[in-house]
C-alpha cells in the first residue's frame, strides 16, 4: 500500500481521484460488486460528480484533525469541500442501554450503519442539499439534522472508524468511497490522545485510562484489521 507522509502528497492523490470522478459518470456500484474504491475506479458516481474521500483509522489517531486540515486545503474558489463524520450515527445512549451495549459504545454494532449507508448513497445520487446528523461529545449524543451539505460541496471528506470494516452491514460502505485513506500513528501516541480526550469531556484520569485500554483498545484492534483495504496509509510528522 502506498504511504503518504505530507499533506501535499495527499492533496495530489485526492486531486487525481476528483479529476477521474468529474471526467466520468458511470453506473453506481452494487453491494455485491467488486471492490471499487481505488483511484482507478474512483469515477463510479451515479448523477452528480461528487468525490467522497474516506478517512479512517483507530480511535485517537487524529483523523478528525487531519480531515479538517484536508478540507481547508481543498476549499478553493472553484472547488468546495466539506467534512462529514460517522459520529452522528451513534445510537442514542438510551437505546444502547436497552441493547446492553452502553459499556462498549463506539463498537460497530453501536452505530446506525443503515442510516450511514443511506446518507452516502444520497450524497452520491442527488444534486440537492442533504442533511446529516452531528455529534455532541459532551453529552455523547447524536444531534439530528444539524449538518447541511449544499449542492456546491463537490468533495466530501468522510471521517470514521469503520469505513473499511467488512461485517454486520459495514461492507456496504467501502464501495461508496472514491478513495480511502488510513491514518496510522504509534500506539503510545493514540493512547495518550484518547486518555486526554476522555478527561477533557469529564472522565476522571482513572476512568479515562480504563476506557482507552478497554472499549477503545478493542475497537482499535478491529480497525487495524482494515488497514490493508485502504488505498493509501497516512503517516504524518
Amino acid at each position: 500500500m502506498p504511504l503518504l507522509r505530507t499533506l501535499d502528497e495527499i492533496i495530489a492523490v485526492v486531486t487525481t481521484a476528483t479529476a477521474i470522478t468529474t471526467a466520468t459518470a458511470v453506473t453506481a456500484p452494487t453491494d455485491a460488486g467488486p471492490r471499487p474504491h481505488s483511484p482507478a475506479a474512483a469515477s463510479r458516481a451515479d448523477g452528480p460528480a461528487r468525490t467522497i474521500i474516506g478517512i479512517t483509522g483507530s480511535p485517537g489517531t487524529g483523523k478528525t484533525t487531519f480531515a479538517e486540515a484536508l478540507v481547508a486545503r481543498l476549499n478553493t474558489p472553484v472547488s468546495r469541500a466539506q467534512l462529514v463524520s460517522m459520529d452522528g450515527f451513534h445510537l442514542p445512549q438510551a437505546r444502547l442501554v436497552e441493547l446492553g451495549r452502553r459499556d462498549r459504545m463506539g463498537a460497530p454494532d453501536t452505530l446506525d450503519v443503515d442510516g450511514f449507508v443511506h446518507l452516502l448513497r444520497r450524497l452520491r445520487s442527488t444534486d440537492g442539499p442533504v442533511t446529516a446528523p452531528g455529534f455532541d461529545r459532551e453529552t455523547e449524543e447524536a444531534t439530528p439534522g444539524t449538518v447541511q451539505i449544499d449542492p456546491d460541496r463537490r468533495i466530501l471528506v468522510v471521517e470514521g472508524n469503520y469505513l473499511l470494516h467488512d461485517r454486520a452491514g459495514w461492507k456496504r460502505v467501502a464501495p461508496l468511497l472514491n478513495l480511502s485513506l488510513f491514518v496510522g500513528v504509534d500506539r503510545s501516541l493514540h493512547l495518550a490522545r484518547l486518555v486526554a480526550r476522555h478527561e477533557r469531556y469529564g472522565k476522571s484520569a482513572t476512568d479515562a485510562r480504563a476506557w482507552a485500554l478497554g472499549p477503545d483498545e478493542a475497537n482499535a484492534r478491529l480497525i487495524e484489521l482494515t488497514r490493508a483495504r485502504a488505498d493509501h496509509e497516512i503517516r504524518l510528522g
